[in-house]
């Protein structure tokens, strides 16, 4: 794999609770009127991380062991809303998140790190996207990791702007 990749993906942990952190307080639970032009899923500063966490774990490490281990599976898209709403996103602890996430994503860099040209050239098809190879998925997933830095950077847009009045 890549290098820039490689370490665009080892940096987003500290980048993730760097953005967070930037977040005043009294607005990480806080959603705008509108979510028109979002570039991530619509989720307040809290739901960001969770969502983050769980799609590490849930959907790429799930997706990068049976693109390994099977023939061209499919693999299927999360709906990521009612996941928020079932385990409560918004009353999540963000220390603890970012703890999960950490080590989440430390499992990743161990999968991805190590992956053989021949490993990184198996197939898979994924909902949404079509076919693709491993080395495909590890490049998705670092897109979705910019798409929800910039997610927080947009929030922060709305933060500000909503101070200055209707």
């Amino acid at each position: 794999m890549n290098p820039p990749t490689l370490a665009a993906l080892a940096a987003f942990p500290s980048l993730l609770e760097a953005h967070y952190a930037i977040i005043p307080q009294a607005y990480r639970h806080w959603a705008p009127r509108s979510w028109e032009g979002v570039p991530s899923e619509a989720f307040t500063a809290i739901e960001q991380l969770c969502h983050v966490r769980d799609i590490e774990i849930e959907g790429y490490h799930e997706r990068f062991r049976r693109t390994l281990q099977e023939d061209n599976p499919t693999l299927a898209s999360i709906d990521s809303e009612p996941l928020a709403i079932e385990r409560g996103y918004g009353k999540a602890d963000a220390a603890q998140v970012l703890a999960g996430f950490r080590i989440a994503r430390a499992r990743t860099m161990e999968i991805v790190s190590q992956l053989s040209e021949e490993q990184l050239a198996r197939t898979a098809v994924f909902e949404g996207y079509g076919p693709l190879t491993m080395r495909s998925l590890i490049h998705y997933l670092c897109s979705h990791d910019q798409q929800h830095l910039a997610g927080l950077q947009w929030l922060l847009g709305k933060i500000d702007a909503s101070r200055v009045g209707p």
